[in-house]
């Protein structure tokens, strides 16, 4: 019996990839670079806004990626919902899932902030039991650490736990813990990265099949 959802936030509930093109693109004009496509920046996400940002400015010396880091985070965070919206059927399956008595938690690479920022905006904080960003624990995905603190705090065991992402870390992350994992193909994530996956769903609301709900 699943009891404890443990989610992913973008390319698994959200999709932010304009937003995200948006700051890293502000970010470059800086050091006088040309723009990257969106489809340039896709593979640039996955690891937190930190290996975004090295993988951004390649050949920028380390206190130049430092500036463009605080020019990425604070322009991200204030244009953070301008084009981001959740994928198709992934509002009303949260709320069904809330409803039917499960707890609702994101383990995201982006900052907790910034995590935070984003569901209030899209006016879904509340559905979440509780939100955890790269920042929350000492370790981020695809380190277990951040799903062991969840489960603790919510006195779950990995059989009651399911990950649930687009990407390698989260399949890693969920897999290290010990509980089911549910890959989502239409993310960020390439199609191998979800090979070691337990399940992988084409779209969100095929969830709620998965689990019963």
């Amino acid at each position: 019996m699943i009891k404890l959802i443990i989610l992913d936030l973008d390319g698994t509930l959200i999709d932010s990839l304009k937003d995200l093109a948006d700051a890293a693109n502000h970010m470059r004009q800086t050091f006088d670079l040309p723009s990257l496509s969106t489809p340039e920046v896709k593979n640039l996400v996955g690891e937190g806004a930190r290996r975004l940002v090295e993988r951004a400015l390649p050949g920028i010396s380390p206190t130049g990626q430092r500036s463009g880091l605080e020019l990425f985070l604070t322009y991200n965070y204030d244009h953070i919902a301008d084009k981001t919206i959740f994928y198709p059927g992934v509002r009303e399956t949260l709320e069904r899932l809330s409803g039917a008595g499960l707890i609702l938690t994101v383990a995201s690479n982006k900052s907790e902030s910034h995590c935070r920022e984003i569901l209030r905006l899209l006016h879904a904080d509340t559905l979440f039991a509780a939100i955890m960003g790269a920042d929350s624990v000492a370790e981020r995905k695809p380190s277990p650490e951040p799903l062991f603190h969840l489960m603790k705090r919510f006195d779950c065991t990995p059989e009651e736990s399911v990950m649930v992402g687009d990407s390698i870390n989260d399949m890693k992350a969920g897999k290290s813990a010990g509980v089911y994992t549910v890959g989502c193909d239409y993310g960020y994530g390439a199609p191998e990265e979800l090979a070691m996956a337990d399940v992988v769903i084409r779209s969100f609301p095929q969830l709620l099949k998965i689990l019963g709900s």
